[in-house]
C-alpha cells in the first residue's frame, strides 16, 4: 500500500494484483511498465514476473499478491483507496473467484471509497453483475467503477460498456489525453478525470480537448477533476486550466453526486 498517493485524486492505492499487458494507444508510455522495469532491478520480490515482451515488459507479467488480499480491513481511518495502480483487476489472466474476494473485502471495508479502473469494462460488466447476484448485494455504495480512455475510438468503445455496468459511481480517466473527445452516454457517468502523458516520450495535449471535456461535463452536471497538463514531468505544465483548477469529486458537485452517492455518506 502506498498511503499519501501523489496521484491528486486519490489517498492510497492498494495492489492486490501487479503487471499488465498493452491493449491500446494510451498504454504506449505506461508508466507502470516503466516503474516494474525499476522495481525489479532494485530486487523487490513482486515484481519478478516478466511480461510478453510485445505488450508487457520486465517486471510487469500478471501476478497475485494474495496477502495484499485483506490490506484494506487494518486501515481505519478512511480514505480513497486507487485499487491496482500497477495492475488492471479485470485483466484476462485474474480468475474471476480472486476478483469477488476483492469485492468482497471492499465491501467488509465500508470506512473506504475504492476506485477501481480498468481498460477492460466489457469483462467488468459480467463479472460485477455477477457478484451482485451471487451475494445478493446492491452496486457497492462505497466503491467507484471507471474505465480509461484515450481518444474518441476508446471512448466509443468503452464508455457505453461502463454504462451497463452497476455501479453507484461510474467515472472516467481521459489519461492521457490523445485527441479530441465527445463522451457518449455521459449522463450516466459522475466524474470525469483528465490529464496530460509525462516522461521523456510525453505527447502533447492541446488547450481545446480539455475545454471541450470540461464543457461536457459541466452541462451535464458531472463532475470534473483536471489533473495536470504533464511534459517532461507529471507536474512540469502545472494543473490550471484557464485560470483555475478544477477539483470536482463525485461526492462534492450537484445532483450527479449526490443522486449516485445515495449511501456513501458513511463511508
Amino acid at each position: 500500500m502506498s498511503l499519501n498517493s501523489a496521484i491528486e485524486w486519490t489517498d492510497a492505492t492498494w495492489n492486490p494484483t501487479t503487471g499488465c499487458d498493452r491493449v491500446s494507444a494510451g498504454c504506449d508510455h505506461c508508466y507502470a511498465l516503466t516503474l516494474a522495469k525499476r522495481l525489479k532491478a532494485m530486487g523487490n520480490i513482486r515484481y519478478q514476473v516478466d511480461g510478453n515482451p510485445v505488450t508487457s515488459g520486465t517486471g510487469f507479467g500478471l501476478t497475485v499478491h494474495a496477502d495484499k488480499f485483506h490490506e484494506p480491513l487494518s486501515w481505519k481511518l478512511p480514505r480513497r483507496v486507487f485499487v491496482n495502480s500497477m495492475s488492471d483487476l479485470f485483466h484476462p489472466q485474474v480468475p474471476k473467484n480472486l476478483i469477488f474476494e476483492i469485492f468482497d473485502v471492499m465491501a467488509e471495508a465500508s470506512q473506504h471509497q475504492f476506485q477501481v479502473l480498468t481498460k477492460r469494462p466489457r469483462r467488468m460488466g459480467p463479472i460485477v453483475r455477477d457478484w451482485c447476484s451471487v451475494r445478493g448485494s446492491e452496486p457497492l455504495g462505497n466503491v467507484w467503477l471507471g474505465t480509461s480512455i484515450e481518444n474518441q475510438e476508446w471512448a466509443d468503445r468503452r464508455v457505453p460498456l461502463l454504462a451497463e455496468v452497476p455501479a453507484a459511481v461510474r467515472f472516467i480517466s481521459c489519461e492521457p489525453l490523445l485527441g479530441n473527445t465527445v463522451i457518449p452516454k455521459i449522463q450516466a457517468l459522475n466524474w470525469v478525470i483528465v490529464g496530460g502523458e509525462s516522461g521523456p516520450r510525453a505527447r502533447p495535449m492541446e488547450i481545446e480537448w480539455v475545454s471541450s471535456l470540461r464543457d461536457q461535463c459541466v452541462s451535464a452536471g458531472v463532475a470534473f477533476f483536471f489533473k495536470q497538463w504533464g511534459g517532461r514531468t507529471p507536474k512540469a505544465g502545472g494543473r490550471t486550466l484557464e485560470g483555475r483548477t478544477w477539483d470536482e469529486m463525485p461526492d462534492r458537485i450537484g445532483r450527479s453526486g449526490r443522486s449516485a452517492l445515495k449511501g456513501l455518506t458513511n463511508a
